[in-house]
């Protein structure tokens, strides 16, 4: 009796569960303007939080030599917006007119995408039926990934621009939680309750070692990589080297396809030229990923997420499909905050098991 009690107390649960959350949608008219509204008002403090957290090893490191900490916020904050505004004041100029030339020329290189489509259509003709369909689909759902990727550049563009008011407040806000971490620290930490501030702070340990080193080590990564490729596209004399290089570097952080990803565009402007400048351009990205895979990332992030490369794939695949280009660069951070959140709580258990 007690065990159909249970299970009609269950099922009652679940029901209410689905209710709730069928309302919950049903009503999204009414509660998604006020969500908005919180996440253009809270994004800027993400990224500010995401700022202070990659220079605050540095401006501990100053603090512990003696340096009064906002003296060394000062110092860390004027080198890396100086370092930053630099590279935007010389790169802006370079980068726009390359993106503009490659708007321009645009036609071109779609002449020569239909001429590799219709290359190998015509070479698949012999093959089965459903092979040539599934070539097809290939290519149209390539094409739809690429008209909707240039629909969302576009988009995050004008947002940029209509947002420039919160983007500018973005260095103020990660100065002030730089400057006064320790309050902001202490003040969290007093809102858990006494009997999970353990847990809840080696939680944040575990993550910040596996996890901040991953992500500071994969921004020195991205960036090595993406100078390297504009450097190597610039010496073959390839068109749009440093916008190349940018794309290289940047879908660098998307772990094994994103180099692929970034690759695609490049070696469609290189066919335009010649089959040697193909090569070429192969030769560089595998020789620069090759590097990357083999000196770069074990020295500079090591291994650790300690993930196994399947669950990594798995993660990258699902964030994909979730979330788009934002999944596929989250989802590994992500599953392995997961991951150690796991982790702690199997612990939890067998300790409470003893």
């Amino acid at each position: 009796m007690d065990i159909k009690v249970k299970w009609f107390y269950r099922l009652g649960f679940f029901l209410l569960l689905f209710a709730v959350l069928f309302i919950f949608i049903k009503l999204k008219p009414l509660w998604k303007p006020i969500v908005d509204v919180i996440i253009e008002a809270t994004v800027p403090f993400i990224v500010a939080a995401f700022i202070a957290y990659l220079l605050h090893p540095i401006v501990k490191e100053l603090s512990d030599r003696g340096i009064k900490q906002w003296v060394s916020v000062l110092i860390i904050y004027v080198l890396f917006f100086a370092i930053i505004g630099t590279a935007i004041f010389k790169g802006t100029p370079v980068f726009i007119r390359q993106l503009r030339d490659l708007s321009e020329n645009a036609p071109v290189f779609l002449k020569q995408y239909e001429r590799w489509v219709h290359f190998v259509e015509e070479e698949t003709e012999g093959w089965p039926i459903t092979f040539q369909q599934q070539v097809e689909q290939s290519f149209q759902a390539f094409d739809r990934s690429v008209e909707r990727l240039v629909e969302k550049a576009v988009d995050t563009v004008f947002w940029l621009a209509d947002k420039l008011f919160l983007i500018i407040l973005i260095p103020f806000i990660a100065f002030y939680m730089l400057k006064d971490v320790d309050d902001l620290k202490a003040s969290f930490f007093r809102l858990i309750p006494k009997r999970w501030k353990e847990q809840t702070i080696a939680f944040i340990r575990d993550v910040d070692h596996s996890l901040g080193n991953y992500i500071r080590g994969q921004f020195i990564v991205c960036g090595t990589v993406g100078m390297a490729s504009a450097f190597g596209f610039w010496f073959i004399d390839l068109d749009y080297p440093l916008l190349f290089g940018t794309l290289i570097g940047a879908t660098n952080v998307i772990p094994y396809f994103g180099p692929i990803i970034g690759a695609i565009p490049v070696v469609i402007v290189a066919a335009t030229k010649s089959f040697q400048m193909i090569l070429f351009v192969i030769v560089i990205i595998f020789g620069i990923q090759f590097l990357e895979a083999n000196i770069l990332s074990p020295v500079i992030v090591g291994k650790s997420l300690k993930m196994h490369p399947l669950l990594i794939i798995f993660s990258i695949l699902i964030g994909g499909e979730i979330g788009g280009i934002v999944g596929l660069i989250v989802a590994v951070p992500f599953v392995a905050i997961i991951k150690t959140a796991v982790k702690q709580l199997i612990g939890q258990i067998r300790k409470q098991s003893i």
